[in-house]
């Protein structure tokens, strides 16, 4: 037999279900729905649509298939220029990004309006997409490297600034008061309080934004940015379709093995 407790529960204390949260939760689902359903009639997408342009897709990869690997050793220049890329705007981003991460930390920067500018600074550049600086470069500078180097560095500035600037407000401040008992100036205390504690996740940071920026500098090169991407555009546009299709079997490994290692590395910092 099932034990029934005799304790009495009266109704009136259990909670009741919110009204207002439910019907909320129904407006904003419906209003959802409803944009999504706007949204795909403007834009014209379609299960219809998609199920007429299969064959198209069908034809494209058989053309795609085999790639053609004798045409691998004229690609091994733009993936090289590829990586430079990524790179260059890795390291000079992480590297400009440090003292604007110390400015937008609460425990190391005191300053109020100082603290509150740098974020803004932070929070503009990242705001800003990756490909739109490639574009705005590129129609600046013109076509090649150059302009994917400026684009990368303006987006790991963005992000290691902000992922350091979080740990930095979260670091102990114990060590930084003990230094500063000793008469040290601001340097200093960065130097021998603020460097330790941070070093290890700042070349994390620094390690996960170049593996995006691996995959980022091969799309920049879509818009004339230099690199493999501007390479696989080009072999599109004069319907070279199976060097297309190297080079994207070839990309796909080369951000395998990147990722692959840049993890490791960052594990054992960690």
């Amino acid at each position: 037999m099932i034990a029934v407790s005799s304790n009495n529960i009266d109704p009136s204390t259990l909670p009741r279900p919110n009204k207002s949260l439910k019907r909320n939760w129904t407006i904003g689902v419906l209003i959802a729905f409803i944009f999504l359903i706007y949204s795909a009639e403007t834009t014209g997408f379609n299960i219809k649509t998609v199920a007429s342009g299969l064959p198209d897709f069908v034809n494209l990869m058989q053309e795609m298939y085999p790639p053609k690997w004798s045409t691998f050793p004229s690609l091994i220049a733009p993936f090289v220029e590829t990586i430079q890329i990524a790179i260059i705007g890795t390291f000079i981003g992480s590297i400009i990004a440090v003292p604007i991460s110390l400015l937008a930390a609460n425990t190391v920067n005191k300053n109020n309006k100082l603290y509150l500018f740098s974020k803004f600074i932070m929070n503009l550049i990242r705001t800003v997409p990756r490909i739109l600086y490639a574009a705005v470069f590129v129609a600046a500078v013109g076509i090649g490297p150059f302009p994917g180097v400026i684009a990368l560095i303006f987006f790991s500035l963005a992000i290691v600034a902000k992922l350091t600037s979080e740990s930095l407000e979260a670091i102990n401040t114990g060590p930084i008061e003990a230094v500063e008992t000793t008469g040290a100036n601001k340097l200093e205390v960065i130097l021998y309080a603020v460097v330790p504690q941070i070093a290890p996740s700042f070349i994390s940071y620094s390690l996960y934004v170049f593996e995006v920026n691996i995959r980022t500098s091969t799309v920049l090169g879509l818009v004339g940015a230099g690199g493999i991407g501007q390479t696989l555009m080009t072999s599109l546009n004069l319907f070279m379709y199976q060097r297309a299709a190297t080079i994207i079997v070839a990309t796909f490994a080369m951000v395998i093995i990147i990722d692959l290692l840049s993890t490791r590395l960052r594990e054992r910092l960690m």
